[in-house]
């Protein structure tokens, strides 16, 4: 009989290359803004699934898709000035 066991190392270990590096949390942290509209967004999606949706649904649909947009332009206004060259003075 032959016994089965699991690889510890394998299992628990991770190499320094797995950890994100710093321009990768970086991006995570410039989409936060997007990610919590986006959340917000769904929220209120889910409230609205198993009823109809009053008035006040509605508005707080309408202005979480809002933020969400305005969370988009203004990363993508970002991410664009960045690209970028700056103008010399």
């Amino acid at each position: 009989m032959e016994n089965i066991v699991t690889v510890q190392e394998a299992v628990t270990a991770f190499a320094p290359w797995l950890e994100p590096t710093d321009a990768e949390l970086d991006a995570v942290e410039a989409e936060m803004p997007v990610i919590a509209a986006e959340v917000d967004f769904l929220d209120a999606q889910i409230v609205t699934l198993d009823r109809t949706p009053t008035e006040l649904d509605t508005r707080r649909l309408r202005r979480a898709r809002n933020r969400v947009l305005a969370a988009r332009r203004d990363a993508a206004n970002l991410s664009a000035a960045a690209a970028l060259p700056e103008v010399g003075a």
